[in-house]
């Protein structure tokens, strides 16, 4: 898409449109094929009457602005003005007609420069002066229905009427829209993807809904190349709030923002992230309703210096709808192939006028999903009922997509003027989601503190009887050894099984109520709330302020059923509610901005602002069941009875003295400067100081330029610090889940590095993660119909924030732990802390293509993405250890968890979209790529490593507009079914693929939808 130069011209005490990026986002900026929109500001923040912004197309922004102040003539009525303009070139006449008017226009610029006007004497109405001035003269005058006024070259209009209607209908409703306007990532004046001196996607409303995915963050992930997100089918927290990986960074790397303004984190964190989100607390982006956005914005760079920390990757902006009228309803269902992964949704948005400007749009959305199996019965269990124990399930463990029961969603956005330089503003989302998922298989004759006791010195299993009147008081009860045989079938357990004796009623083994063993069920509530409002106000001498207040919540409620908590023996339930956790910010911004003359010819773009955020997090302890230490629990040191294990088995309450809560805050200044040194040559600055009270300071800045080669072609790039400071959370959780580790499955424990167990195995203080990146770019811009961007990024990520691999825990530590108050150590048979661990170099290239063509009466987009990204470890922490009576320094790390962090996401992601449009029907084809990767299976560092291979999907939707206003839709995710190469590991826990696969594991979704639109 090509841009003509425009030229803005405006009394300098109402310029405006500097306003600090996060102002912006709110309000109106939409595209049409051939031209930018830009919203009027009696729309915009800063409510100017009358305003007038006008379209041009053919090159990159060129900017004019009176030089000095001049009164305006007297303003007769509400509607006209008295005008004096002598007859000159258009570009002076213009400016001249602005200044008088007390408003801001847009205009062809080069164009301009090169047309007489006419003059124009007396008093008229702004449309009736635009008219006079511009009569018999190349420049037009076009009124839209909106009332809207805007200056064109009339052959221009000629030249495109008879293409008009099909060309801005495909562009609307087809298109990928990477080339809509955008203004994430600069405080400049909005501008397309192809004028960021940054990489930028744009991708419209409708883009995202023209494929099967049902929720926001998958939707992105086929769009955006550089974002993956893994399936998470058995991966504690990490189940219900799946990890979001931008450019290769963890998630907690890529900052959100919605309407421009800075979104929570989530409370959940990602204690098992699949090696590279390990420990990571990032956002929750699946909790956005993807119906009530507009367009979502995604900066691929560096954006520290401009957002504050967490912008190391990127920043994914969601701009939410505005309409004033009409509105929507939409309805989906869907399924797998395999016959579940069931889907109903329902959506709804609507428009509302607030008096004569103002708007108030409303969305609400509705979900419910079935969860898939993708899974084989275990060896394990597989060879128990090849003995003769017929009370195992098939499968005993299921690896699949989680159940997602009532998740609802809502969003408002709104906005209204108070006066004609004042406007209020606000948006508000909130959300309710309830999964449910699997955990592993507890085996009725190896799972050790429910089922078996195995003795460290002689390697003899026993199984664990509880003797309820005490041991070595009363009756005993037998002592049973475990081997391969059925314990079902041992004669002394079938007296322990019979409750009719005094031995049966008096001794007590799990294998009588589950002699299948069992399968927890964990999951969650999710709770997510934001509220955002502020003023924009027009201050004297051209300076603009935007002054606004955000407040984010995300809270999570876990349970976990069909469990135990085994040192309560048959006193116990078999459903906990294990406790909570909690994110709560609180944010201020104060931002002003301003256009100054200078000596380059186009005026200089400057921002300042302050930031003020203050972040808590909560940790809520379960019920006493779910933690409490029974009377048949460990034995010594605690010195208490039995052998069975605390807690509710498989993710133990939260205790009363881990439960708390814990904040800081910080405050931030920054400045940033944007401006044209020469008509080919834009540079901007930024520069960010922040302030944390745990922390300490940190300065981070920013440097990027464009420079346009000729009409066809222009050069990009940018360097810059970033930083990202460590969560409340991870300075400060206790988390307790059974995962798999070298000996098999064990209870770990994932503790903050403050803890006495943390510091008895060498933990150290956090500090902040620091990275320096760049980038380097070329855009091409063919014609209106063809571009293509191709960005290569690099980042040297230091001191990273993660959990280290499990340490497992010596008798020698317990002892010690144990005389230091922490009885509790007993418990684990490993422990995690966060720590500064390694330093990374992440270096990649995205390419973008986008070509769009007319054929057959067809109007067609087709849009190339292509990233490849490279991560390597490039520092390892060295910690002392002995080995073989010999202390020495050795990693953490294991091998196979650093080929995590370098692998397990596929270095080679690309997709081929061909978007049709024709009459009522609208065809969209897309072909995904998802190269090798590598997959150290269940995290174990066991050697089971898995290298798999590429996969290609294929998706197709087909859209008919049976009425105007209503349409239908049949699609296919997958169509042709591609799954992964199968799990060589399958028998170990009953993964039919590795659950890691990026391109999924559930294969083809197909779907059919009706949607009706209201006026």
């Amino acid at each position: 898409m090509q841009q003509s130069n425009i030229a803005t011209s405006r009394q300098p005490n109402k310029a405006i449109e500097k306003l600090h990026a996060f102002a912006w986002l709110a309000w109106c900026f939409s595209q049409k094929r051939g031209e930018i929109v830009v919203f009027r500001l009696v729309k915009a923040p800063l409510h100017i009457a009358p305003t007038l912004f006008l379209l041009l197309t053919h090159a990159p922004l060129v900017y004019a602005q009176t030089t000095q102040v001049t009164a305006t003539q007297p303003q007769t009525s509400i509607n006209e003005f008295s005008f004096s303009i002598p007859a000159q070139n258009a570009n002076e006449a213009l400016t001249e007609l602005a200044k008088q008017a007390n408003t801001t226009l847009l205009f062809p610029f080069d164009l301009a420069k090169k047309v007489k006007t006419n003059a124009l004497e007396g008093t008229f109405t702004l449309n009736e002066a635009l008219s006079q001035l511009l009569k018999d003269t190349e420049l037009a005058v076009v009124v839209d229905e909106a009332g809207m006024l805007s200056i064109r070259s009339r052959s221009s209009l000629l030249a495109k009427a008879n293409q008009a209607n099909k060309e801005e209908k495909a562009s609307e409703e087809g298109n990928n829209g990477l080339e809509k306007i955008a203004v994430v990532g600069t405080r400049n004046a909005p501008r397309s993807a192809v004028d960021s001196p940054v990489p930028l996607d744009v991708i419209g409303s409708k883009a995202l809904r023209s494929q099967g995915n049902s929720d926001v963050l998958s939707m992105l992930s086929v769009m955006v190349p550089s974002l993956n997100v893994n399936d998470q089918p058995i991966n504690d927290a990490s189940s219900l709030v799946r990890p979001a990986n931008l450019r290769g960074m963890s998630s907690d790397h890529t900052l959100l923002l919605l309407n421009g303004k800075r979104r929570h984190r989530s409370a959940v964190i990602t204690f098992l992230g699949g090696g590279l989100s390990d420990g990571a607390q990032g956002p929750d982006i699946s909790v956005i309703p993807a119906y009530a956005l507009k367009q979502v914005e995604v900066l691929r760079d560096g954006a520290s210096a401009q957002y504050g920390s967490d912008a190391i990757a990127g920043v994914i902006n969601f701009v939410l709808k505005d309409a004033r009228e009409g509105g929507s309803v939409a309805l989906k269902l869907g399924g797998y192939s395999e016959g579940d992964g069931e889907l109903f949704q329902i959506q709804l948005n609507n428009g509302f006028a607030i008096g004569d400007k103002g708007f108030l749009n409303a969305t609400a959305e509705y979900r419910q999903q079935n969860g898939t199996s993708r899974s084989v019965q275990r060896s394990d269990a597989q060879a128990l009922i090849e003995q003769g124990n017929t009370f195992i399930q098939t499968p005993s463990q299921v690896w699949g997509a989680l159940d997602v029961n009532e998740d609802i969603k809502l969003a408002l956005n709104a906005g209204t003027a108070i006066s004609q330089l004042t406007e209020f503003y606000s948006f508000a989302t909130a959300a309710r989601r309830k999964i449910t998922g699997g955990f592993y298989f507890r085996n009725p004759q190896t799972r050790e503190g429910v089922f078996s006791r195995t003795d460290p010195n002689t390697g003899e299993s026993r199984l664990i009887v509880a003797d309820l009147d005490g041991l070595e008081n009363g009756i005993a009860c037998p002592s049973i050894t475990l081997s391969t045989n059925n314990v079902l079938q041992d004669p002394d357990y079938q007296r322990i099984a019979d409750n009719t004796t005094e031995l049966g009623a008096n001794c007590f083994a799990f294998n009588e109520w589950f002699p299948g063993g069992f399968t927890p069920k964990f999951g969650g509530t999710i709770t997510d709330a934001s509220l955002a409002m502020g003023i924009r106000h027009e201050l004297p001498k051209g300076w603009a302020m935007d002054a606004s207040a955000t407040l984010g919540y995300s809270d999570i409620e876990y349970t976990i059923s069909n469990t135990v908590n085994p040192s309560l023996g048959p006193r116990t339930p078999t459903s906990f509610s294990p406790g909570g956790v909690s994110q709560i910010e609180r944010t201020l911004n104060l931002d002003f901005s301003k256009l100054i003359q200078s000596i380059f010819e186009d005026p200089i773009s400057i921002g300042l602002g302050a930031e003020w955020r203050k972040e808590t997090y909560f940790q809520k302890a379960g019920d006493e069941a779910s933690y409490i230490a029974g009377p048949f629990a460990l034995e010594p040191p605690l010195g208490l009875s039995e052998g069975f294990s605390i807690g509710s088995n498989g993710f133990p309450g939260y205790q009363p003295q881990s439960a708390g809560h814990w904040s800081r805050n910080n405050w931030a200044l920054y400045a940033d400067v944007e401006l044209f040194l020469t008509e080919a040559m834009q540079v901007g600055l930024a520069a960010r100081v922040e302030h944390f009270s745990d922390f300490g300071s940190t300065f981070d800045g920013k440097l990027s330029m464009r420079y346009k080669l000729n009409d066809t072609f222009a050069l990009r790039g940018s360097v810059n610090t970033g930083f990202k400071a460590p969560t409340v959370g991870q300075s400060n959780v206790i988390n307790v889940t059974t995962a798999y580790g070298v000996n098999g499955l064990e209870d770990q424990a994932t503790l903050p590095p403050t803890d006495l167990i943390s510091l008895q195995l060498g933990a150290t203080p956090l500090t902040p993660e620091e990275s320096v990146n760049f980038s380097l770019g070329m855009v091409m811009q063919a014609s209106d119909n063809f571009f293509a961007t191709l960005d290569y990024f690099n980042i040297r990520l230091s001191d990273r924030i993660s959990t280290t691999s499990a340490i497992p825990l010596t008798e020698q530590d317990i002892s010690a732990l144990v005389a230091q108050g922490r009885p509790d150590a007993v418990k684990y048979n490993a422990a995690k802390y966060f720590t500064n661990d390694f330093d990374t170099k992440t270096q990649g290239v995205d390419l973008v293509v986008n070509y769009s063509f007319s054929y057959n009466d067809w109007a067609n987009a087709l849009l190339l993405a292509y990233n490849w990204t490279d991560t390597q470890v490039e520092r390892l922490t060295l910690y002392p250890a002995l080995v073989n009576d010999e202390m020495q320094l050795l990693p953490n790390l294991t091998p196979s968890r650093i080929r995590m962090l370098e692998d397990n996401l596929p270095a080679h992601r690309g997709s081929v979209t061909l978007e049709q449009l024709k009459g009522n029907w609208a065809l969209t084809w897309r072909l995904n790529y998802y190269g090798e990767f590598y997959e150290d299976h269940l995290d174990a560092s066991a050697g089971m490593d898995i290298y798999g291979s590429a996969l290609t999907t294929f998706d197709a939707q087909l859209a008919w507009k049976v009425q105007p206003h209503i349409q239908l839709t049949l699609g296919a995710q997958n169509l042709f079914d591609a799954l992964p190469d199968e799990n060589p590991f399958q028998g170990e826990v009953g993964a039919l693929y590795p659950p890691t696969s990026p391109g999924g594991i559930n294969g083809a979704f197909y779907y059919a939808g009706i949607e009706y639109t209201f006026n």
